[in-house]
């Protein structure tokens, strides 16, 4: 599966998920981008699910516009160290063959 780590994401979160294509905003050179033309990036670059730490996204974007999956994980900071964390939750959910667009809420 394609995921995209959003900037707000660590970049050392990739290196979690090996049976997986794992790029980050920075490493698609798609830093600073708005969230619809983030999306639409995906889209276009076959991306399947989008890792952020954006909690608005949700209520902010379409879905229906924009068909992929995005993760959102909740925690106070977002460091490595507490993300980290998700990861079980996050191969889990990248493993099932089908997934609805939209937001899933990690906590």
């Amino acid at each position: 599966m394609k995921v995209l780590l959003d900037e707000n994401i660590p970049k050392r979160l990739k290196l979690d998920f090996p049976d997986h294509q794992v790029f980050t905003v920075a490493d698609m050179k798609w830093n600073s981008r708005k969230n619809g033309e983030l999306l639409s990036l995906m889209l276009e670059h076959d991306f399947r699910v989008l890792v952020t730490f954006d909690q608005n996204i949700e209520y902010q974007q379409n879905f229906v516009k924009y068909p992929v999956t995005v993760v959102v994980l909740i925690e106070k900071i977002n460091t490595y160290r507490t993300l980290v964390r998700f990861v079980p939750a996050m191969q889990r959910l990248f493993q099932q063959s089908t997934l609805s667009a939209g937001p899933y809420i990690l906590k």
